[in-house]
């Protein structure tokens, strides 16, 4: 396939296409009568409030007790109620209960217990003489108790270890309850009363004052939001909260500690050499003050991706030592409007304060574009921001001591107002770096790489046109993947060279299968492209021939373009034709070797291209004479550095009828020259493709060989 890039473009190369929870389970009552807790009463008897027991020496005051007396009556899990009902309850045994007690716990440490101690009335001065006195009984206490009839009613804690009994006096006593199978059924037969609680008053008091202080706690906390929403306080230092939507997110550095020089940036010699002044200047600002000089108020870094803007950027912090603000320009662009000029205000708040400083502001169009563009006007949050970026910069207060240096791929589309003198009073253009230059930048990007003898830098960068500095620092990187994969100790050129061409035309397929029918078509296609290349006067060199599959070619031929043509951007009118010769070299080795029956669509790019460069000589370049030298077509439009859209139709039909002739004579004359080139070195074509088939990867030294072997001439018009 033919997958070379258009006439203006640096480098090309031709090819052969190819949850629920569980139920509470209920209490379990063995009488008849009503529970035993009530919440009918809330009066505090007095022999509660006057009990003198010493377990209430623990508290403050009695009111205190009355007041979680009472809460425990209220609350949900409300603890156990004082019954005083005078009812006798029935004398009809209840049914059985199976409750296996357990092992006897400490008195303080059951919450059960603690709170019959709390519930338990003093002792009656007038009392069965019979009965144990005070608030607690032992175990045989109890039992002898109830088996002389003495107990009415008995309540088991949740667990069974702990019960309280109402004697037939009134009287409320707690008994520590060992593992006994046979209590239970004790109980039953001496009509004893059993019920077991539920519920644990610690509980209820903590959620009585969960619930009450909730409320309070969601009040505040939404005063709390707004107050941070509305630029009140925030993080350390007083911003920096995750609410302070109008403070700056911009990153400061009092000490720039970048790690960056002007020594390790490496291919932009010119904008280092205009970035040095302002760092100069803030270094040494007598120079130029005492001949009147004014730094410049802001520095706009344009160029394609990858070449370096940011890089320079902090280069320049890391060089001036100067206090240093960093964002990006998507910061300031917020949903709530009146935001992104907030942030903008504040950022240049904070630089004043610490001037002389830098201020960068990275791809700076995302809010500098054009206001007004657009049939719907533009964005009122955008518009607002931009105009407070160019009040700030250069307003009514003036901007003294803050140097803005800005980043964009995309200066078309900035604001006239944002460009003009005294905003950003210079454009530093960062392009694509030379031969020389991309050789500095691989050594850059050597450092710490063990590389072999055999790697030359030199010939790296002249097959590298038109690489950007973050192409060659992935270029690098690469190669020292490939180099660990195959369990190496250095780079050699091998790997450099595997790694760009799966930069360029993708991944190889290994386990790609090519018979041997498609393996010949594909070397005599490759070995096409490389013969017209190689004997068209003034054409680029053949670099590499390859037929192993790479990405969507089933093979591939590199060609080193010429430095001093890229550099220039001059395209003569014989280059472009011997470019669209070299590309229809590929389809017309198939048709004269396996005939025009058996030609492959492997050729699809390459028609594609010959048409681009066509159309392009006829309405672009004045190389017709029919059309004359008139640029037709409408020029496309350059939205993004390096690209272009495709032109619009201003014509009328008849004009387009003569292009159209004009493109196909353009294309049958390179048809033509190519195809008299492989049918007079048709031998040289045969030794070609044969040594493709054999080793599957020629160099290009190894290919002039053939041509000198075989005393080929170059094509003369």
């Amino acid at each position: 396939m033919n997958s070379a890039t258009k006439p203006l473009l640096s480098s090309h190369f031709f090819g052969f296409n190819l949850l629920s929870s569980p139920p509470t389970p209920k209490t379990i009552k063995a009488s008849s009568r009503l529970p035993f807790f009530s919440r009918r009463r809330t009066q505090i008897p007095k022999s509660f409030l006057n009990s003198k027991h010493p377990i209430f020496d623990s508290f403050p005051s009695q009111a205190t007790l009355a007041a979680l007396f009472f809460t425990s009556l209220t609350t949900p899990q409300a603890a156990f109620a004082l019954d005083n009902d005078n009812v006798p309850p029935p004398r009809t045994p209840p049914p059985v209960i199976e409750i296996q007690p357990t092992n006897p716990i400490p008195l303080s440490s059951s919450p059960f217990a603690q709170n019959l101690l709390l519930t338990a009335p003093k002792p009656q001065s007038q009392s069965t003489p019979d009965l144990p006195e005070g608030n607690q009984w032992r175990y045989s206490e109890f039992l002898n108790a109830v088996k002389r009839g003495k107990v009415e009613k008995v309540r088991f804690s949740k667990d069974g270890s702990a019960l309280q009994l109402t004697a037939v006096d009134g009287r409320r006593a707690i008994v520590i309850v060992p593992k006994d199978p046979d209590l239970i059924d004790i109980l039953a037969m001496n009509g004893v009363d059993i019920s077991v609680y539920e519920g644990e008053s610690g509980n209820g008091l903590l959620n009585f004052i969960g619930n009450l202080l909730f409320p309070f706690l969601a009040l505040g906390s939404l005063y709390f939001l707004f107050r941070r929403a509305q630029g009140g306080p925030g993080g350390p230092g007083g911003f920096g909260g995750p609410m302070d939507f109008g403070r700056s997110k911009s990153k400061f550095q009092e000490v720039p500690e970048t790690g960056v020089t002007f020594a390790d940036v490496a291919g932009a010699d010119q904008a280092k050499l205009e970035l040095h002044e302002v760092v100069d200047f803030l270094k040494n600002p007598d120079n130029y003050t005492a001949l009147g000089a004014k730094i410049p108020k802001g520095c706009l870094l344009v160029g394609p991706p990858g070449t370096g803007k940011t890089l320079l950027a902090r280069a320049v912090a890391g060089e001036a030592g100067v206090p240093f603000f960093s964002c990006v320009a998507s910061e300031f662009v917020e949903l709530f409007v009146g935001v992104g000029a907030s942030r903008v205000r504040d950022l240049f708040e904070k630089a004043k304060s610490k001037a002389p400083c830098i201020v960068f502001i990275d791809e700076i169009d995302a809010v500098g574009r054009q206001r007004g563009a657009g049939l719907g006007g533009g964005n009122d949050e955008r518009e607002q921001t931009i105009n407070q970026l160019l009040t700030e910069m250069d307003g009514f207060s003036g901007n003294s001591g803050v140097i803005v240096l800005a980043a964009t791929n995309r200066p078309d589309v900035l604001d006239a107002a944002l460009l003009r003198p005294g905003r950003f009073d210079r454009q530093v253009t960062v392009d694509r770096p030379d031969v020389a230059g991309r050789v500095k930048i691989l050594q850059v990007h050597s450092r710490g790489k063990a590389l072999g003898k055999d790697v030359d830098f030199e010939k790296i960068a002249r097959r590298t046109p038109g690489f950007t500095g973050a192409d060659l620092q992935n270029l690098m990187n690469e190669a020292a993947i490939i180099a660990a994969r195959r369990d190496l100790k250095e780079i050699s050129k091998d790997e450099i060279s595997g790694a760009l061409e799966r930069i360029i035309a993708g991944p190889e397929k290994k386990n790609a299968v090519v018979s041997d029918v498609k393996k010949r078509l594909v070397a005599y296609h490759e070995a096409g492209h490389a013969l017209v290349g190689a004997l068209m006067p003034e054409y680029d060199p053949v670099a590499k021939i390859s037929i192993i599959p790479r990405g969507q070619a089933g093979g591939l031929t590199f060609f080193a373009p010429s430095e001093e043509r890229l550099e220039s951007g001059l395209y003569s009118r014989s280059y472009l034709e011997n470019q669209m010769a070299v590309a229809l070299g590929g389809r017309i080795a198939e048709e004269v070797i396996f005939g025009e029956e058996n030609v492959t669509t492997g050729a699809s790019n390459d028609f594609m291209q010959v048409s681009s460069v066509a159309r392009q000589m006829v309405e672009r370049f004045g190389f017709s004479k029919k059309i004359g030298q008139v640029a037709i077509g409408g020029g496309g439009g350059n939205p993004f550095l390096g690209q272009q859209m495709s032109s619009q139709k201003d014509y009328s039909m008849a004009t387009a009828d003569v292009v159209d002739s004009e493109v196909r004579e353009l294309v049958e004359r390179a048809y033509s020259r190519a195809k008299l080139i492989i049918t007079t070195h048709i031998d040289i074509l045969h030794k070609l493709a044969q040594l493709l088939m054999e080793k599957e990867t020629v160099d290009g030294e190894e290919f002039m060989s053939l041509f000198i072997d075989g005393k080929a001439e170059l094509y003369i018009a």
